[in-house]
């Protein structure tokens, strides 16, 4: 079956979940996000998009429907941020009841305002065993109860092409049938190396003519601790005696050029590069996170750090944009 099939992303943030939609052919018919730099980046390079710069939380629901003008949808998509894993279900709150979780109450409120034939919803691991399962149920119960088969499962995008161990926890829905398709696993594990070896070397402070390629400016201190590896070494984590005494000291690593990338979050200013005494570039960073090198990150360097950080990384997008229109086909 032919058909172009559409997309609504809630906090699209830079937009690496929209990309990858875009790419298995789905269209955009909004997205909606409030931090002024990511939308900076958003607009650039999806200057179709239709980008709703508000407060989610503030959108009144007799407004939702003048979006997309009662338009068939089939897939939301979107990563709500979720602050209340410590408190939900010690002091008689639920997850949902929470009030630092608002903002999984607003993607919950959209998807059963709107009524997609579908959804995804994309979240941090540990929401998946977040007071013994309860938290997970509590979300399938309630996306049970306006209409949808749910099913979540932990993912690992190092299993679908990205350079890049990132396990996230997906809730995939269905108002159709009970069908629920998760994307199928690659055979190939690419490492650090295959994403980022292309890039021109530099050094502390330098920069390319590759945009958002740019070295940290690091102080002489940092550079000494990470100097002990040469180039061309393949070392992990640094060595005792090499660390500082306090702080996060498992943060102080060089990468082995083997492996495939370790997390990418919103602060990677002590992570190595595997054979250059800086850290990564945010053009390394995205390409780890599988953005084209085309892609270009508008801000700060600290935002866009953490536009990068906080992505659904493309490539793994696509791959569940595919099997949810693999879901929708078969309906």
């Amino acid at each position: 079956m032919n058909k172009n099939y559409n997309y609504i992303d809630l906090f699209s943030g830079a937009g690496g979940f929209s990309l990858g939609f875009d790419r298995a052919g789905f269209k955009n018919i909004f997205s909606i996000d409030f931090d002024e730099s990511f939308n900076l980046t958003y607009k650039f390079n999806f200057p179709n998009h239709l980008l709703i710069e508000r407060d989610i939380s503030q959108i009144k629901s007799k407004e939702i429907k003048s979006f997309y003008d009662g338009q068939d949808i089939d897939v939301i998509i979107g990563g709500p941020p979720c602050q209340g894993f410590s408190m939900a279900g010690n002091i008689g709150r639920t997850f949902i009841d929470d009030p630092r979780n608002h903002l999984f109450n607003d993607f919950a409120k959209f998807v059963s305002i709107i009524m997609p034939k579908s959804f995804v919803m994309e979240n941090v691991q540990r929401l998946y065993n977040h007071n013994k399962g309860k938290t997970r149920n509590q979300i399938i119960s309630l996306f049970k109860q306006v209409g949808y088969n749910v099913e979540c499962k932990i993912l690992n995008t190092v299993n679908f092409g990205v350079p890049q161990n990132r396990r996230r926890v997906i809730f995939i829905g269905n108002r159709l049938n009970n069908k629920i398709i998760f994307p199928k696993e690659t055979k190939k594990i690419k490492s650090i190396k295959d994403a980022i070896d292309h890039f021109p070397k530099i050094k502390s402070g330098q920069s390319s003519s590759f945009p958002n390629h740019e070295a940290m400016n690091h102080t002489t201190q940092m550079l000494e601790k990470m100097s002990f590896i040469k180039d061309g070494e393949d070392r992990m984590v640094i060595p005792e005696d090499k660390r500082p005494k306090s702080g996060d000291t498992r943060k102080y690593i060089k990468y082995n050029s083997k492996l495939p990338s370790i997390c990418i979050t919103g602060d990677m200013r002590k992570v190595f590069h595997y054979n250059q005494n800086r850290a990564l570039t945010v053009r390394e960073l995205a390409a780890i996170q599988t953005f084209p090198d085309d892609f270009i990150f508008k801000g700060s360097k600290i935002s866009q750090q953490q536009q990068i950080g906080n992505a659904v990384p493309p490539l793994f997008a696509e791959c569940i944009a595919e099997s949810i229109k693999e879901m929708i086909e078969g309906e």
